[in-house]
This record gives structure tokens, sequence and C-alpha cells, in this order.
């Protein structure tokens, strides 16, 4: 197994870091997956899972996306997606790693996997370009932030006219994920909500490019981004035959212990998406590639994706 790291320019010119692993082989994999990370992490860590799947010849591609890991050091822009549509800007840089990928493997499938934030940026790449892809899968996604975001994009607009948009803000970074540690008190840590494995979320919280306070700019986009994704006449431009998989735990808080990952299934199935289903993984948190039962989650993705993709 090969990781090989490479970076590729966006549309804007912006400097994107990335990875992609493959078996270092000539041949031709049956399916390549693209990862999109979530927020306040990087790609690389995922290895254990691109090794998983390069393991049953599924290639893997990933990118650090704007404001976070490697792309966020060298542009000196960490926790800021950009100055004007942030959101819509990162969809369209995995995009442009598509591109990379079509010209890599032509006419090989590719399935999208994204998490949490990347899980909120691959729902609105689907609807811009999901005829690219041969499937997708949401894990640890949430359900529509109604009024809370609306306020919450408020608060937002506040603190960037007073302290600017590229300023660390605390108070965002507390009414969004203030709430989550909350059901796991007494908490050993501030990030107990990751996940059950005591080791992982050590790990995330020792790795440098983990954690850190966002700008009041990141989360306006962001909290913009959610509204755009959730708006039905945009759902309804995902092409219906896209096969679709959410995976949750039980007790993920960004899912709303599931509640919010059926909004969002429901959503899907009203605008007419044939394939669409969900999984959940019972008392398993919101990292579910890093909790007690990764090898049954990586297990069952695999298992997804082939029965998906016929080559």
């Amino acid at each position: 197994m090969e990781q090989e790291t490479f970076t590729f320019q966006t549309d804007d010119g912006y400097e994107i870091f990335a990875c992609k692993w493959t078996n270092g082989a000539e041949e031709k994999p049956r399916v390549i997956v693209q990862l999109a990370h979530g927020m306040a992490e990087h790609i690389k860590r995922y290895d254990h899972f691109a090794q998983k799947l390069v393991s049953e010849s599924i290639f893997v591609y990933g990118n650090d996306h704007r404001g976070h890991g490697e792309t966020g050091k060298r542009n000196n822009r960490i926790g800021y997606f950009a100055d004007v549509q942030g959101f819509e800007k990162v969809v369209h840089d995995m995009a442009v790693l598509t591109s990379k990928i079509e010209l890599d493997f032509p006419s090989v499938p590719i399935i999208l996997f994204g998490h949490s934030m990347g899980s909120f940026l691959s729902r609105r790449y689907i609807q811009l370009f999901g005829e690219r892809l041969s499937g997708v899968i949401l894990s640890g996604t949430g359900g529509d932030p109604g009024i809370m975001g609306k306020i919450g994009r408020m608060i937002a607009a506040r603190e960037m006219k007073k302290k600017g948009r590229t300023t660390p803000s605390p108070l965002l970074n507390s009414l969004t994920f203030g709430n989550y540690n909350k059901a796991f008190h007494p908490a050993r840590t501030e990030f107990d909500w990751l996940s059950r494995d005591e080791n992982e979320v050590d790990k995330y919280i020792e790795d440098p490019d983990c954690g850190g306070i966002f700008t009041s700019g990141f989360f306006y986009d962001l909290l913009e981004g959610l509204e755009t994704i959730n708006k039905p006449e945009n759902i309804s431009l995902i092409p219906a035959k896209l096969p679709i998989w959410l995976i949750s735990g039980s007790l993920d808080p960004v899912g709303n212990n599931t509640k919010g990952v059926l909004k969002t299934y429901q959503a899907f199935k009203k605008a007419g998406i044939i394939d669409v289903s969900y999984q959940f993984y019972e008392n398993a948190r919101h990292e579910l590639l890093n909790e007690m039962n990764k090898e049954n989650v990586e297990a069952d993705i695999i298992h997804w994706i082939k029965d998906r993709v016929t080559t």
C-alpha cells in the first residue's frame, strides 16, 4: 500500500494539499473513494480506513479542506475558508480533485465519503456534481438547524463586524459545540463525544492539526452552507438514481442522536431519491471510523460499496 501526497491548484488559484492511497501496482482499482474530512481535522487521520479500502482494491483520494491541515498551514489560513462564498469554494475544490481522479483513472466509478462537516460539503457536492458519482456515504451528518441556524448566522455576522472575519470566535465555538459533550458527563475530556475509544480521543487532542477555535467567517460560511443544502429546491437537484447511505452513531450529538439524520433521510426520500438508506450503530458516538466497533463499520462500508458498484 502506497500513500502519496500532492498538491493541486483550485479554480481561484488556491493551493490544496491532498493524499492518495493505492496499491503501488499498475492495476486498475475496482472503485475509488474520495474522502471529505470533518471540521478541525485533516485527511491523514483517515490512513487506517484508506489502507483497509486499498486491501479490497478500492483506491482512495482526499484533500485537506481550506482552513485545515496542510492546506490551512501553507496558506496561513487555519480555521478560515475564504473571503467570499467559502462553503461553495470548498465544494468546488472537491470537484477539482474529482477531475484529478478522473484523469488518473478514467471510467473507474467514484464513491464520495463525507464525514461531519465533510458530509455537509458532500451534500452540496451531490446537488451540483452528483452525476459524476456512483454513490455517496454520509457519516456523522446532521439535520436542518432551522431557526437556530439563522440565529447563529446573525451572531456570526455581528462577530465579523465587530472583530473581523478572520478572528477566532470562542463564542460561536461554544454555541456550536458547547452542548455536544453534555450527554457524556462526567466527561474525561472536552471531546468525549467523538468516540467511546479513549485512545482515539487522546490522539485527537494530541494532534496539533486537530481542534482549535475557528473564525467567525468560517462559522458564517458553514451556517450559510447548511441553509443552502437543506433547501428543498436544492435537494431536488440530486440525481434520483444516485445511491445515498447515511451512517451514524446512535449517540452522535451532531445527528441529534439519530433524529437529525432521519430528517435528512426523509428529505431525500421526499425529493425522489430511489436508493437512500441509513444505518445506526448502537451506542457509537460521532467518529464511526475511530469507534470501538470500527472494524464492523469498515466491513459494512466495503459491503455497501461493492453492492453498488459492479465492475
